[in-house]
Parts: C-alpha cells; structure tokens; sequence
C-alpha cells in the first residue's frame, strides 16, 4: 500500500505518531499486537481497510 500511494515508511510513520522502528516490525510481521488506533491511523492515512494491509497465517 505504501508503494502504491507513493509514501515512504518515514512519512507514513510521522503522519500516524508512531516511530520508524515500530512501524518496521509492523511491516515485516514481527509484531505480536497493534493497537486500534494505530491500525486506524494507518488505514486512515493509506486510504485502505484492514484487509488491505493484515495477512493471518496459520
């Protein structure tokens, strides 16, 4: 999503108040939880759904 709306992982972590750190276990899965509002923030800024950013595996 980040390539398709043309933003680089710093701008998208400064637009939602989260670090580039916390943003980067985000994005390679690492992370165990991410708040509602940080995932609100993040869709909100993306222009997307849930959906469109979260993967489950088994």
């Amino acid at each position: 999503m980040l390539a398709k709306r043309k933003m680089k992982s710093y701008e998208l972590a400064e637009a939602v108040g989260i670090t580039t750190a916390n943003l980067s276990i985000l994005k390679t899965g690492k992370a165990k939880a991410i708040r509602f509002s940080t995932l609100e923030a993040i869709c909100r800024t993306l222009d997307c759904q849930p959906g469109d950013i979260l993967e489950y595996h088994l």
